[in-house]
């Protein structure tokens, strides 16, 4: 094998260890939707697939596909119906596309400073570790051994195949000690049918679920997804990943699939994080994704549930877990100004005791009050 085509080699098992990365927080949500009556894995799962495959074209980086955390987790409670929650989807991605095409989401990035930036994200990745941890406290057994393989990987040179490692050792053990009982009888062939909820379902997911999802794609899914990506590929067009792009993206997406049944979905820095972690770096992780979600959806439709169960959450934690605690210990907060060390913690404390929409306004104050203070001492205010 020549130098080359092992380098090619080694780059596809990196976006496929980063397409596996993100399924800490897409496998508990999707998995816990699915168990709700009404939800059927096959409107789901495909507008899983087909988002990822559109974003993989768009993008052609790493650019992730999650549930809206707030919808899916009041879906789970059984506060949202399936048609509330397509509402939601519709509600949600006009307010985005709209917020796009005006131009206002740039001028909202526009007021947000490096500090509060730094801070939102050192808020994303303890969240990040925060929730790998609470995946690994469930299933000790499996989040213990994922741990041990990844600290092990990582003194290799393959350390950044440590997803694709963890997830398949981790779904072979779990089917060698009785998951196989799970009740997956084969493939067939499942398409979703188009639906359209009544206005009823609009005013309900109005304030139920729309508006305090609103903030958190704003913050999270919009300017921190951004941000990072903008750190991570340095040489790539502004535009390219931009507030603007990715708001538009999100609201259009979610206007054409909600009526086929999917979920609410977004973008997400903290896959974003756990993706580039473990080796993703070019269009292929999301279209690995997407193409998985699509064979689930269409394949397996109302058992995808099931094949989803064959990974345990708590592998998948221990991923989660070194990714967030990776991006939490950023070096680039030891190169700031003290008083702008002290808007990064609050910041990133708010994000994680609160969520990322309070986080981000705690933020904002707090750089409006440094820059005051500085300014009276005669100080520039910058980072």
């Amino acid at each position: 094998m020549t130098q080359t085509t092992a380098n090619k080699a080694a780059g596809w098992l990196g976006e496929v260890s980063g397409a596996v990365a993100d399924f800490g927080t897409f496998l508990p949500l999707v998995i816990g939707v699915l168990a709700v009556r009404g939800f059927d894995g096959t409107g789901v799962l495909t507008g899983f697939g087909l988002f990822a495959l559109a974003v993989a074209l768009v993008y052609r980086r790493p650019i992730p596909i999650q549930p809206m955390k707030a919808v899916a987790a009041l879906i789970i409670v059984g506060a949202v119906t399936p048609a509330q929650a397509m509402a939601s989807g519709l509600i949600i991605g006009g307010v985005l596309a709209a917020l796009a095409v005006t131009g206002i989401i740039t001028r909202i990035a526009r007021l947000v400073p490096n500090s509060v930036i730094m801070g939102v994200q050192l808020g994303v990745g303890a969240q990040l570790a925060l929730l790998g941890f609470q995946h690994m406290a469930g299933e000790p057994l499996f989040g213990g051994a994922a741990l041990a393989l990844l600290l092990l990987l990582f003194l290799t040179p393959y350390r950044h195949l440590g997803s694709l490692v963890v997830v398949v050792t981790a779904a072979a053990a779990f089917l060698m000690t009785g998951g196989a009982g799970l009740a997956v009888t084969g493939p067939g062939l499942h398409f979703p049918l188009p639906s359209f909820p009544a206005l009823a379902d609009f005013q309900a997911a109005l304030t139920t679920t729309a508006l305090p999802q609103l903030a958190l794609t704003l913050s999270n899914a919009v300017l921190a997804t951004s941000a990072i990506a903008a750190e991570y590929f340095p040489d790539d067009a502004k535009e390219r990943t931009s507030p603007r792009r990715l708001a538009l993206s999100t609201g259009v997406l979610n206007i054409v699939l909600a009526p086929l049944g999917a979920l609410p979905m977004c973008h997400g820095s903290g896959g974003l994080i756990a993706q580039y972690r473990f080796g993703a770096r070019t269009w292929a992780a999301p279209a690995l994704f997407g193409l998985f979600c699509l064979t689930l959806g269409i394949g397996f439709g109302p058992q995808a549930r099931d094949v989803l169960m064959l990974v345990p959450v708590g592998a998948v934690g221990a991923i989660l877990a070194v990714a967030g605690t990776e991006m939490a210990l950023n070096r680039r907060i030891l190169g700031v100004k003290p008083s702008c060390r002290v808007v990064i913690l609050l910041t990133g404390i708010v994000c994680v005791g609160v969520n990322m929409a309070v986080g981000l306004a705690v933020g904002l104050a707090a750089e409006a009050l440094r820059g005051a203070y500085l300014r009276r001492r005669g100080e520039t205010p910058g980072t």
